[in-house]
């Protein structure tokens, strides 16, 4: 009898362990969709997340990294077509970048939108999130938040990524001595330059003109900054970017429900205070 009730009571804390993530993962889900509505309700915008967090996977709590992939930009065009043509977006970013196929499709979808673009940054958005926040008319910021270059990283071997412009420095200054391969990735590294920058003056010349555009282009692609360089408010402003500082406070929480793997990081403790009121460029209605 003894050995019955420690099995079943074995069997049910398993069960246990194995299902909660997946509720825990539903309450999530649910408490993000009920802030997203309440968002909607009051901005009279469509909400759009594209949020990358260290994820856990499973009870066992396996961090993995997330980036702006071909299933993201499946699931964020979906999205935006879906939104009628006489509702404002909000795209909220939060992410270290990615693909760049995925960045340029979900930028050119958001771009075809007729109505008010705003993309949202909490913290940062990266590399192919800094491209697709040009697409939009607006680029709310905190403070505090970032954007990043996109001068185009060509991956050589598994794990080892070289930024284009630096490619063709060192192809330059070989000349005749460089080998083949360098030659060959300097090729490549010239398209890939020239590809984003053409990308880049079709997401803002409406704003702010072709030849300013252009120079902006050259900025952010000619490696004057290392590729994790954090662009703030005001050196993104200095280029010309159409950026307003200040976000709505719900979107702090919003990010509080997309739980970090790792939470408890030793050191790092504070009481909870309520979110500060901050003047942001939305107002209730705005943007139709």
């Amino acid at each position: 009898m003894y050995y019955d009730v420690v099995g079943l009571l074995f069997w049910f804390l398993l069960l246990l362990v194995l299902i909660a993530p997946q509720w825990q993962f539903r309450a999530l889900k649910s408490a993000r969709l009920k802030l997203l509505g309440r968002m909607e309700e009051k901005y009279r915008f469509r909400v759009i997340t594209l949020i990358h967090r260290q994820e856990r996977i499973g009870f066992l709590g396996i961090p993995v990294y997330r980036f702006i992939d071909i299933e993201d930009s499946e699931t964020v065009i979906r999205a935006i077509r879906s939104t009628p043509p006489d509702v404002p977006i909000a795209l909220i970013i939060h992410t270290p970048g990615g693909l760049v196929l995925a960045a340029v499709q979900i930028a050119l979808a958001l771009k075809r939108h007729k109505s008010k673009k705003v993309v949202i940054i909490p913290h940062y958005a990266m590399s192919g999130g800094t491209l697709i926040a040009l697409a939009a008319d607006e680029i709310w910021m905190d403070p505090d938040a970032v954007l990043g270059p996109l001068d185009p990283q060509l991956t050589v071997r598994t794990g080892l990524a070289l930024p284009a412009p630096s490619i063709l420095r060192v192809a330059k200054m070989k000349g005749e001595n460089a080998s083949d391969t360098t030659l060959m990735l300097a090729d490549v590294a010239e398209k890939a330059l020239r590809e984003v920058q053409e990308i880049i003056v079709r997401l803002i010349s409406d704003k702010v003109g072709e030849e300013r555009a252009r120079r902006i282009a050259e900025k952010l692609t000619q490696g004057a900054w290392t590729h994790d360089y954090p662009l703030t408010v005001e050196e993104a402003k200095k280029l010309g970017l159409p950026v307003k500082e200040g976000i709505p406070p719900e979107v702090y929480q919003l990010m509080e429900l997309y739980p970090q793997a790792h939470q408890q990081r030793p050191g790092i403790e504070y009481l909870p205070y309520p979110i500060a009121p901050m003047p942001f460029p939305g107002k209730r209605g705005e943007g139709k």
